[in-house]
């Protein structure tokens, strides 16, 4: 009788897993070195620490990439939907259910080393001739708020910031935070000496995984937890200096 409910208790179990498994997705965005695709393989920072800690609660979740608007999109409309990598804002804290911080992280304006022009102030900033942005996201909405009239949205990923910047198409970039710009750096084969951070900060929030508000808070618990056993054992510095 023991062996009988035992039996039924780990299929009542499994069965749960399962159903659940089904009901939950994670999406996430191109945005390197957070998470991005490389040789076709979803990898990156957070992707590895989000892996690692569904390998601590036993989750077995799919993980889809999409583009950043329709992420954004999935994340408030489906339901049981976790995405990161996500800076955590006050107008965005109501909207979710979060884990975290992953990272604490901040975002410089860039521009190319030689250039004759060089931007040292806020004023300075906000009088260039163009600012380059991605069309779309938090980077060009925080710029907009803060008055910038000079944004030139046009590029669709954050490598073309860097060929247009290269190619004397824009003289000011604004996209990616520190481990952002020395990825793309690499991937494009420039000179560490190139690029010429403008010191005026632009943002500085903590990146997390963000839970659609109806996921379970003890889904939600337990991955608070499992992020929190990477924290106290090492794994996750490890995962990230795997991408300074």
């Amino acid at each position: 009788m023991k062996y009988r409910t035992f039996i039924a208790a780990l299929l009542g179990l499994l069965l749960g897993t399962l159903a659940r498994a089904e009901q939950y997705q994670v999406v996430t965005e191109e945005w390197a070195p957070y998470n991005y695709k490389e040789n076709n393989q979803l990898t990156g920072m957070t992707t590895e620490i989000v892996r690692a800690i569904m390998a601590l609660t036993g989750d077995d979740f799919e993980v889809v990439m999409l583009p950043s608007m329709r992420a954004a999109r999935v994340l408030t409309s489906r339901p049981k939907t976790i995405m990161y990598s996500l800076f955590r804002t006050a107008e965005r804290e109501p909207l979710y259910k979060w884990v975290g911080p992953i990272v604490e992280e901040s975002i410089y304006p860039y521009q190319l080393a030689n250039t004759s022009q060089p931007v040292n102030s806020l004023e300075q900033l906000l009088r260039a001739p163009q600012i380059t942005t991605r069309h779309a996201g938090l980077v060009p909405e925080t710029l907009q708020s803060l008055g910038f009239g000079n944004l030139d949205k046009s590029a669709t990923t954050s490598q073309q910031l860097y060929l247009m910047l290269l190619a004397g198409r824009t003289n000011i970039i604004v996209g990616d935070t520190a481990a952002g710009v020395a990825y793309h750096r690499r991937q494009l084969n420039i000179a560490s000496g190139a690029l010429r951070q403008i010191p005026i900060e632009i943002f500085r929030s903590s990146l997390y995984i963000a839970f659609s508000r109806d996921c379970e808070d003890e889904l939600v618990a337990s991955w608070a937890k499992a992020l929190e056993q990477l924290r106290q054992s090492g794994g996750l510095e490890r995962i990230q200096r795997r991408y300074e």
